[in-house]
């Protein structure tokens, strides 16, 4: 039956792995965690540009942090959904994103900090920018090549 199924969907083995791969990582329906990724995803972008948003507004530092760091929370732990929290750690925590995911974590804590408590909206921006940038360089640690590509376009712009 299983067979059929994977003929009928046109899926190749490549697909079929990478399916196994996914339904194995938790005990929620494909479809389920297809839907919550998405909620998850959608929420986290939402979020972020709600946050931009409210930057504009007086004393919309605060919110802004917030909103920005949640939104991308959010959109970091949707993956979750696809993978299964524990894979979604192990692949965080690798060597190659290592680096990465500590400034990334770091960085979400540090906004909420400068932003909540320390009462530094300069910082908390600063802040804000580095969760960018460090998020955009786990992201691209995902795509083969593609933190290869960044540093030679990078070095070219440079020199």
């Amino acid at each position: 039956m299983e067979k059929l199924r994977r003929v009928l969907s046109g899926q190749d083995d490549e697909e079929q792995g990478l399916t196994a791969q996914v339904l194995d990582a938790s005990s929620l329906s494909f479809n389920t965690r297809l839907k919550w990724f998405a909620i998850c995803f959608v929420c986290g972008i939402l979020f972020s540009i709600l946050g931009t948003g409210l930057l504009w507004l007086p004393g919309g530092i605060k919110l802004f942090a917030v909103f920005y760091t949640l939104g991308n929370i959010a959109a970091l732990a949707s993956t979750c959904f696809l993978m299964g929290p524990v894979k979604q750690l192990k692949k965080m925590f690798e060597t190659t994103r290592l680096l990465a995911t500590i400034i990334m974590l770091l960085c979400f804590i540090l906004t909420l900090c400068a932003a909540l408590w320390w009462h530094k909206k300069g910082l908390a921006l600063l802040f804000c920018i580095l969760q960018f940038l460090s998020m955009t360089w786990y992201s691209l640690s995902y795509i083969p090549y593609a933190r290869d590509a960044v540093i030679k376009c990078c070095s070219s712009l440079l020199s």
